[in-house]
Parts: C-alpha cells; sequence; structure tokens
C-alpha cells in the first residue's frame, strides 16, 4: 500500500528543533503470538508506505491488528519478520538502546488515558521527556510553558493532572508529544476516553498542531468521526491492510474551527505553496488518489 504525496513543509513551533519528517516503509511485515500452544498471527504480512508528514488513519475492529501495526512502526514492539524502516534506517534489529534514543528524540506518543505521571505537574510531565533527552531543566520547562499558552491551557502548568478535565488533560498529553518536535506522532485511540464534543476539541488540536509542525501523523482509533479528521484513512481486518478499493481511501476533509481557547502561533502555518494530503480534488481520479487506489 503507497501513499506517494503529503503535505509541503511547514515552519516549526518557535524555539523547537524540528527536524524533518520523515518516510515510514513497512515489507512484509509479520505479528505472531504463542497463546495457549497455539500460533496467533496479528499481523499477517502488511506491506505499508507513508511519505514524510503524511495525516493517516487506521481504522478497524477489535484484534484487527491495528494496534499491534502502531506499536511495530513506533518501535514498541519488535515484529516476528519483515521490515521497518523509517527514513533509511532500520527499525527491526536495532539494538534497544538505539531504538530506545529514537522513540525518545524523534517520535511522540499520545495515548487513550494520557499517561500522564500524576505526581508531577503538567509543566513537569511536558519538560521530562526533553529533560530525559538532555535537554537542560530550564529550556524544557520555557518549551512546556510555550505549549501550555499555545494549546489554551496557560496558568495550568503548575497544576497536576488529576486537576485537569479529560480534554485539558489530552491537550497536556499532546504537548508532551509534540515537545521535542518530533518527526512523527503515534496516537493510539487518543479520544476513546472523552465524550464526543471533548474528542472534537482534542483532534482539532492534534490534527493542526502536527500539520503546523511537519510532523507524520498516525492515529490509530475505532471511531469513523475521528477517522474524518484524516486525509487518507487505513481499514485493517485480520492483520491485514484490506484491498486498495477500501484498504487506503481519501476522505474529504470539512473545514474545521481551532478548538476553544487554542491560539495561533507566531511563524507556524501552512507555508506557501503547501499542500494537504487528501483536500484536493483532482478531476480525473476522485479524492486526489490513483486509479489504483495510492495517493498522489
Amino acid at each position: 500500500m503507497n501513499l506517494t504525496s503529503a503535505p509541503g513543509a511547514t515552519h516549526p513551533l518557535p524555539q523547537t528543533p524540528v527536524l524533518p519528517s520523515v518516510g515510514i516503509t513497512v515489507s512484509a511485515l509479520v505479528k505472531e503470538y504463542e497463546r495457549g500452544g497455539i500460533r496467533v498471527q496479528a499481523l499477517a504480512g502488511v506491506d505499508l508506505h507513508l511519505p514524510p508528514g503524511a495525516q493517516v488513519a487506521v481504522m478497524g475492529p477489535s484484534g484487527s491488528g491495528k494496534t499491534t501495526l502502531l506499536h511495530c512502526l513506533a518501535g514498541v514492539l519488535r515484529p516476528t519478520s519483515g521490515s521497518v524502516v523509517v527514513e533509511g534506517q532500520e527499525l527491526v534489529g536495532m539494538p534497544e538502546r538505539q531504538l530506545s534514543r529514537l522513540r525518545l528524540q524523534r517520535f511522540g506518543f499520545v495515548f487513550q488515558d494520557g499517561q500522564l505521571l500524576p505526581e508531577l505537574s503538567n509543566e513537569e510531565n511536558i519538560a521530562l521527556p526533553r529533560m530525559l533527552a538532555g535537554v537542560n531543566r530550564s529550556a524544557a520547562t520555557t518549551r512546556a510553558r510555550e505549549l501550555l499558552g499555545l494549546l489554551g491551557l496557560a496558568g495550568l502548568g503548575a497544576h497536576r493532572p488529576g486537576q485537569l478535565s479529560g480534554g485539558q488533560a489530552q491537550r497536556v498529553a499532546i504537548a508532551r508529544a509534540l515537545a521535542a518536535g518530533p518527526q512523527v506522532v503515534f496516537a493510539d485511540e487518543p479520544t476513546g476516553a472523552l465524550d464526543e464534543a471533548t474528542g472534537h476539541e482534542v483532534m482539532g488540536v492534534l490534527t493542526s498542531a502536527c500539520r503546523a509542525s511537519g510532523a507524520t501523523l498516525v492515529l490509530v482509533t475505532h471511531d469513523p468521526g475521528v477517522a474524518s479528521w484524516f486525509p487518507a484513512v487505513i481499514e485493517m481486518r485480520d492483520g491485514r491492510i484490506l484491498p486498495a478499493a477500501g484498504g487506503v481511501r481519501a476522505r474529504p476533509v470539512p473545514p474545521r474551527r481551532a478548538a476553544p481557547g487554542v491560539g495561533t502561533v507566531p511563524g507556524v502555518g501552512a507555508a506557501h505553496g503547501s499542500r494537504d494530503v487528501g483536500s484536493e480534488v483532482d478531476g480525473s481520479h476522485p479524492e486526489g488518489f490513483d486509479t489504483d487506489g495510492s495517493l498522489r
């Protein structure tokens, strides 16, 4: 499955050393588990290419393999066989120390429950990954405060996650994911524990922030409403990506308003001549897709 086009480069968030977006190529990916003496195949030979800066939703019912795929792409799970290449680097077989450093420096993660540390303040939750990557406390804290302000949470840095609403906590999780200027953001059901209105708000923040920074965004969901935010959608069943006729399709992305309280970022936005994947409609091939289902 080949997504051959991506949004144009955009300006990074201020004072953030954003690295260029990266592409991801997966070949013949297999992941098997042993359950009661029986081999269960969670991924059954997945092939996929995501271009730099793509925003893609992965859909499927429970047990379809979507979360396993996400974890293999992010280097969290080791596949049984196959290849995962992120901008020329093969993740399969990469030493764990090197893989851990890659996740810390180049990937951002947003989880369903946020996974914020309750004993730390919101500011400290955002700053901690940068400090672990070697950034000094002052710079990491300054960046955390900046992001809290940009995401409509100014003044809440000293609060703890337990003092926030669900939507506010997920904004903090998004800020943490973006703090280091990641090349790829992986999101696993980030609205799964939220009501519809709050989920809408969180998706606006997440997609806008990744588009502004140029980060590739891969999100897993079972909710068609969440998937509607994405120019391209991958559908999975039984560890496989469905054929091009239904497996990857464009969605006309409706205009979305910024979430309440989320300000614009100085120097950030769509660069001149930039293009959002799937937002352009080609007259000869609807929704910007080629006849074989691949994204132009």
